[in-house]
């Protein structure tokens, strides 16, 4: 078969993508194996795979295919979110191009539009994690709103209200009015913003309420909600106001007379030292509002705009009004200045909309009392986050001062609250209404309304890892006994809280165990300008086109070659070119070692196999190093260390040595060794790069196994002594060319080498290869100078490279005495490092043996060099 001139992945990916599923290699069923069990953070069902995903999933399909070839049985379950907010907004959008009103239509109507959508558009993200190369197992696709799952977070709603760790209350909660629903506290972003704070002059009432000629000025950034005001708030201490007491004060625009209060809670040496209170606008001033027993008059409809309370500019837009409010205050002659201001403003993380504080009703989870067990988890190593002197600071923190969840929100698509009301306004809680019924008597003959509102979408995907085993519909299942705890927990940094957190404490909720063993933070994907990719920059790559322009295994080698764990990475595009090359790379070492195969011969002699013994030890060295990197979720380093085991050790040096003469034949056993050494490689490498390792893996020879479930066999020891040997052998060649190179001597000239050294033994063992890649006909070994030579100093040895051709003895010198300078200069450094007492004291004693070889090492070479420079 010939192969082609690069490595082409397209039909390549298709075809192994199309056996590994044929032969059920990913599909896992509880057995005698030790179970490594992988939950994918659910995407939502609206989106494409973005770079943060692919980072992600490639971090965890490495994960995953390194333990199925470790003896465990590997499950890794995928599935979708059905991320209430966003993909209602997106249906909504795609009824108004129907000319459809949602208003217009029942819940059940909408909801059939909603599942059309999601069949036509959520299969998307699935063919991606399919290209990528992900071994899901296709069989457990799971779906946040699938029937069970449904269930199953009803089934959680019901019993932590019964728990009395779910209540219902008017509270002030975050709004978003793009999507005009509810939000935690953890979905709104906070964003620093140049905005402009108002001074405007509130007008003190008679006894009337008619205005007087006294007025007190308050600063605000928000004019248009002015008209909420209830109050106008200084500290008691504030001498400024104290004869005040008692004084009304006219809310200006619309002349509502309110009272002064007084609480300490207000800095009087801020700004004028005077607050307007709008308790339905502002946590602060709602929390001042309860305690002064102040009315609340919400200026703001659901979509932002004012409301019939606002009395002025009704049904304006908020933004809008704020314009029109300043015009009218400036009119009135009221506005008393404006001065730019660096303020931070709420974002809705959905929507992007500014959010709101808003009074309202609605459904909170107790967090205190889950939070505690979750916190020791992790607190007591139970748990373990990578990096953890990153994240584990911020995990504490949170879950100490955790406040109570907003769960629900004003959308039709998710899990509706499983609640009732009958007309009197009480409210039954049931899974479902014949529950509510038999449980409550009373309500017999009542007409009961269901609540209207769904649960938010973390509170479905809290139970991810326990309810895709079925966990909480059917509890103490074989499979949920055997899958969970999960083993490792691969997900973004931002999503700690609304995820991770939740999970461990609905974990440890209802399995009284802890979901998964290890949680890998990959850090945030950013352009090479550093900027966060997002649809809006225009500057995150399209998935599939990368993979159809590099192939999978270039974008996955891409994405991790540049990710150290937690850290954010700045993804270029080059990065897949150098997945790219490195493709070639092997793929071409392929081409190589496939054509020495016509030229085994019986009259090829094995001799001394030098290059065998050093790259097997070689190899084992390198797969300890791997295993340690991947106990330490250090992938990328992981992935650095077997690329340059690969394209440094084994292309540019072990094939160099093994490479048979020109037309000269292989022996048999350094062909099969060639061969056995390329299918190691490439079982090392298979996790990070699948397809182009399981295809170099059948053509290196026909075989029936696939790489893909080949187990690794157990670690060996490496030998130091010969890979100090191969160490020397190649510093030696890469000195020698070096020399041949600038004494202007090409390759096909012949040399004749001597070896002045105390260490003959070592050369002896590698003498033929070191003759065969400089070109020396002869190696001697002398115990002095050889006069007329090019002279190289390794280490501590030296080397006289005898040629027929005239040598500039000149340049040679330069190099020489430029070699000398540098290593005085570093003994110097050494020798005042040794000479400081403090270091030599409080350094551990191996550093100090360091730098005391580091010494005796450099005064070898100066001596050898000095030596070199005399015989010139």
């Amino acid at each position: 078969m010939e192969l082609s001139k690069n490595f082409e992945p397209g039909q390549i990916e298709k075809k192994w993508t199309g056996q590994w599923q044929q032969k059920g290699y990913f599909n896992s069923k509880p057995d005698d194996r030790p179970a490594f069990t992988v939950v994918i953070p659910p995407p939502n069902v609206t989106g494409v795979l973005h770079m943060g995903h692919t980072l992600n999933e490639t971090v965890q399909d490495i994960l995953v295919r390194k333990a199925r070839m470790s003896g465990f049985n590997a499950c890794w379950v995928p599935g979708s979110d059905h991320a209430s907010i966003a993909t209602e907004a997106k249906v909504v959008q795609m009824l108004r191009e129907k000319g459809i009103d949602k208003n217009t239509l029942s819940r059940e109507e909408f909801l059939t539009y909603a599942f059309e959508w999601k069949e036509k558009y959520g299969g998307i993200i699935y063919n991606q994690i399919e290209r990528l190369g992900c071994s899901v197992d296709w069989n457990r696709v799971t779906f946040t709103m699938d029937s069970d799952y449904y269930k199953a977070v009803i089934k959680v709603f019901v019993d932590l209200y019964k728990k009395d760790l779910i209540y219902r209350g008017a509270r002030m909660i975050n709004w978003d009015p793009a999507a005009k629903t509810a939000l935690s506290d953890e979905e709104v972003e906070y964003k620093e913003v140049q905005g402009k704070l108002y001074h405007v002059k509130y007008v003190l009432a008679d006894d009337n309420g008619q205005p007087t000629t006294e007025s007190i000025t308050i600063a605000t950034q928000r004019p248009e909600t002015i008209m909420g005001d209830t109050a106008v708030c200084v500290n008691p201490t504030d001498e400024r106001y104290t004869q005040l007491r008692g004084r009304r004060i006219l809310v200006p625009l619309i002349n509502r007379a309110i009272p002064l209060i007084f609480d300490e809670y207000v800095d009087k040496e801020f700004g004028t030292g005077a607050l307007k209170v709008t308790p339905a606008h502002d946590i602060n001033d709602y929390n001042l509002g309860l305690k002064h027993n102040l009315p609340v008059i919400d200026t703001l409809n659901e979509d932002g705009t004012l409301s019939e309370a606002a009395e002025i500019f009704v049904g304006m837009d908020r933004f809008a009004a704020r314009k029109k409010v300043i015009e009218q205050l400036a009119a009135e002659g009221l506005l008393v200045k404006e001065e730019e201001y660096t303020t931070r403003v709420g974002y809705s993380q959905r929507s992007n909309a500014v959010v709101e504080p808003r009074i309202s009703t609605q459904w909170f989870v107790r967090m205190k009392d889950l939070a505690e067990p979750a916190l020791k988890e992790v607190t007591e190593g139970r748990i373990r986050i990578h990096p953890g002197d990153k994240f584990l600071a911020t995990y504490r923190y949170w879950l100490e001062n955790v406040k109570d969840w907003c769960i629900s929100r004003q959308l039709w698509w998710g899990q509706q609250i499983p609640a009732w009301y009958d007309e009197a306004g009480n409210c039954y809680v049931g899974e479902t209404l014949e529950e509510v019924q038999a449980k409550y008597p009373e309500t017999a003959g009542q007409s009961l309304s269901r609540d209207v509102d769904v649960l938010d979408t973390w509170f479905s995907s809290w139970l991810w890892p326990i309810e895709v085993f079925k966990g909480i519909t059917k509890p103490g299942n074989p499979e949920i006994n055997y899958y969970y705890p999960t083993s490792v927990l691969v997900t973004g940094q931002d999503i700690i809280f609304f995820w991770v957190a939740r999970m461990i404490m609905a974990g440890m909720e209802y399995q009284h165990e802890k979901p998964f063993s290890d949680v890998y933070f990959t850090g945030m994907v950013r352009d090479k300008q550093g900027r966060k990719m997002s649809k809006q920059l225009g500057n995150s790559p399209d998935l599939l086109h990368l993979i159809d322009t590099y192939g999978a295994d270039a974008v996955r080698f891409g994405i991790m070659i540049s990710s150290p764990a937690g850290n954010d990475l700045l993804f270029d595009e080059s990065s897949c070119d150098q997945g790219k090359f490195f493709n070639n790379k092997i793929w071409n070492a392929l081409k190589l070692v496939k054509g020495w195969e016509s030229r085994i011969g019986e009259t090829a002699a094995a001799g001394n196999d030098f290059a065998g013994e050093w790259f097997q030890n070689r190899l084992n060295e390198a797969r300890e190093e791997v295993e340690r990197l991947y106990r330490e979720f250090r992938l990328s380093e992981a992935l650095k260390t077997i690329y340059s085991l690969i394209w440094d050790d084994y292309c540019s040096w072990y094939l160099e040595w093994a490479k048979p003469g020109f037309e000269q034949p292989i022996s048999a056993d350094v062909y099969k060794k060639a061969v056995y050494f390329f299918e190691e490689l490439m079982q090392l490498l298979h996790p990070f790069m699948p397809f182009l390792t399981e295809e170099i893996y059948h053509l290196l020879q026909d075989r029936e196994d696939d790489l893909c479930v080949r187990q690794f066999t157990a670690l060996q020891p490496a030998n130091e002594k010969i890979l100090q040997s191969g160490a020397l052998l190649k510093e030696t060649i890469s000195a020698i060319r070096d020399a041949r190179t600038k004494a202007q001597l090409k390759q096909r000239d012949a040399i004749v080498l001597s070896i002045q050294t105390a260490q003959q033994t070592t050369y002896e063992e590698i003498q033929h290869l070191l003759a065969k890649q400089v070109n020396a006909t002869e190696v001697h070994f002398v115990n002095a100078a050889v006069p007329d030579c090019i002279n190289v100093v390794v280490q501590k040895d030296r080397f006289f490279l005898a040629t027929e051709k005239e040598l500039d003895t000149t340049s040679q010198k330069e190099q020489l005495l430029k070699d000398l300078e540098y290593y005085r200069g570093f003994l110097g450094s050494v020798e005042k490092k040794l000479s400081n007492e403090k270091f030599v004291q409080n350094a551990k004693p191996e550093v100090v043996a360091m730098e005391q070889k580091k010494k005796a090492d450099a005064e070898e070479k100066i001596i050898a060099i000095e030596e070199s420079l005399k015989t010139l």
